[in-house]
């Protein structure tokens, strides 16, 4: 049965550039994902876009003398450009700062407000002196009352994972100049977690079986250690989201709690471009369907507790107010798989102190797929890991280019010569070429399981295995050798090969969508693997946004072993990877720093 697939990835800052960490973290793993569910014939929905609003936008507007709206437009370029050109494949890549965006957010906030789950209240909040501004919480740095780390953010601690108050912070200072600031007051409307807090449990407690230990640890196992209570939904900010009530219009609402609302109002807006403007609710109202959030490890508090809870807040009154005639439930996240972080060379990523690989730049000197294996085999789905240039040229030359690269190279290159570019008949097979063909078609099962359960780095490993195994019924054959007694035998050993390697190729293909398709295109198909990617600027209220888009088209959309028949004529082949010096790695960390 087919199943509607709803794959939201974690909104970039348009403050920064993105570099690899960001990449293995969610927006890889996403695509990685639903490439996998589009080639099993699934309704894949994958929605971000660039989180438009919020103080590190402000900060870097005042420091370049820039409008924020200007500052988020350039990053939000940049993010469309790398994510062409590493093939991640969103239906709709947009951002917060649209008019369909403010309308869906605000509408969130007045439900939540009619259900009784929002309260207003006078708090004392941090002041800047020296900015002449309140701070948002994840600017104010300081000493975590719960575990003692020294460098805690105001909204949450890194080492513990704890959602913290910002003014219980000891020792407080600001991120922007170190400054020590001071509490003033201020109104804002409160999230009333702590009420909601008997839905997210069960909401949590309802997916232990099937969640990463550490996102229950940071969810579920951080609620029962310390009960949730009311959070500040709205900022005294200018650069936003208005507050939808009187009296409030020289505030915003709060980042956080805006830009996961962005799930649901990417899912709107892409309804509305493609004409269709229902078809949203196939993922959000179906009951069958299934929502499943890529994140890094810093957001999981908001998309495992806070997000639920708003969604479990809002209940039927979404439905309600957004359109009269519709009031059901909104679906809560089925799956949250965050990854851990990726470290560079064995420490932390740092963008300020050039200790990172950028995206873009990688991609101005190497190929995308190569990036998308080495992070994939190397994804910090459990634990940290860490980037090393001698593994990556390591991994790209004894993998991607001796293992699969050379048996896809030697196999296609000793056919096309030996039978002028058509796949040999095999005649009855050999119970060692039917032997080999059961061993990928049981690698189907376990590898699809695998990708479906998101465990994308062990999917990856046991492909290569496959086609190691592949490379060694190969190497038993030597059909090269058997051609010269008897070319018939030869004839069947090729054929084996070609069908084996024809579905490997969709067995990589989620994670080598490049190189799979040149493959695909190598072997005669005539329908592509996947469907293309694609810009188009969109006119609203709030001016014009420029989006990613994806087109399925006419695009295979098969997970099955190869039908490959003989007698089809294939296209010369090309090497499908390039090997690397072993110097690039050392020319690749002196960049560094």
């Amino acid at each position: 049965m087919n199943r509607n697939i709803l794959v939201a990835v974690a909104w970039p800052y348009a403050s920064a550039d993105i570099h690899v960490g960001n990449m293995t973290g969610s927006y890889l793993p996403a695509d990685i994902y639903a490439r996998f569910h589009r080639l099993q014939g699934n309704q894949v929905l994958m929605v971000s876009g660039s989180d438009s609003h919020g103080t590190p936008i402000t900060v870097r507007a005042d420091q370049e003398n820039k409008t924020p709206e200007k500052v988020y437009k350039e990053y939000h370029a940049k993010f469309l450009d790398l994510f062409q050109k590493s093939g991640l494949s969103y239906d709709l890549f947009t951002s917060t700062h649209t008019q369909n965006h403010f309308r869906v957010a605000q509408t969130m906030f007045s439900a939540l407000k009619e259900k009784g789950y929002l309260y207003a209240e006078t708090q004392k909040q941090w002041y800047s002196s020296t900015q002449e501004r309140f701070l948002p919480d994840r600017y104010v740095e300081g000493t975590c009352y719960i575990c003692g780390y020294e460098n805690a953010r105001g909204d949450q601690c890194d080492n513990c994972g704890s959602l913290l108050e910002a003014n219980a912070l000891i020792d407080p200072r600001s991120k922007m100049d170190g400054s020590a600031p001071e509490l003033r007051e201020t109104e804002h409307f409160y999230l009333d977690l702590g009420t909601l807090q008997p839905q997210i449990v069960e909401f949590l407690k309802d997916r232990e079986d099937y969640w990463r230990p550490n996102v229950l640890r940071q969810s579920l196992g951080q609620i029962q250690a310390n009960d949730l209570h009311g959070r500040a939904i709205t900022r005294d900010l200018k650069w936003g989201i208005p507050v939808p009530v009187p009296g409030w219009e020289d505030k915003r609402l709060y980042v956080w709690f805006e830009a996961v609302i962005g799930y649901l109002s990417a899912a709107i807006e892409w309804a509305s471009i493609t004409g269709d403007e229902e078809s949203w609710k196939d993922w959000w109202y179906n009951k069958d369907s299934r929502a499943y959030y890529f994140i890094g490890k810093d957001n999981i508090p908001f998309h495992a507790v806070i997000w639920p809870a708003e969604l479990a807040g809002v209940g039927n009154k979404f439905g309600a107010l957004f359109d009269e005639d519709d009031s059901h439930e909104l679906m809560l996240p089925y799956d949250v798989p965050a990854n851990e972080f990726l470290n560079m060379e064995g420490k932390k990523i740092s963008g300020s102190r050039n200790w990172v690989v950028d995206g873009l730049d990688f991609l101005s000197r190497y190929d995308p797929d190569p990036l998308r294996y080495y992070l994939t085999a190397n994804m910090p789905e459990t634990r940290d890991a860490d980037w090393e240039w001698s593994a990556f040229v390591a991994r790209n030359n004894n993998e991607l280019v001796a293992t699969w690269g050379n048996l896809v190279n030697r196999v296609l290159s000793f056919a096309h010569k030996q039978w002028d570019g058509i796949v040999p008949d095999p005649g009855e097979l050999r119970p060692e070429d039917l032997a080999i063909l059961k061993i990928i078609e049981d690698g189907f099962e376990m590898v699809g399981d695998l990708y479906d359960r998101v465990k994308l780095r062990v999917a990856l490993t046991e492909t290569m295995r496959l086609a190691g195994e592949v490379n060694k019924y190969l190497d038993g054959k030597a059909p090269w050798f058997e051609i010269k007694e008897d070319k018939e035998a030869a004839g069947k050993t090729i054929y084996t090969a070609i069908k084996a390697i024809d579905s490997l190729k969709i067995l990589f293909a989620p994670v080598l969508p490049f190189t799979c398709e040149q493959l695909h295109q190598i072997l005669g198909y005539g329908k592509p693997l996947f469907g293309e990617q694609y810009t188009e600027d969109i006119k609203d209220n709030l001016g014009t946004h420029t989006v990613l888009r994806y087109r399925e088209g006419e695009a295979c959309c098969d997970w099955q072993l190869s039908n490959i028949q003989a007698g089809r004529p294939f296209n010369k082949p090309k090497p499908l990877f390039k090997k690397l010096e072993p110097e690039v790695a050392e020319q690749e960390i002196e960049r560094l720093g």
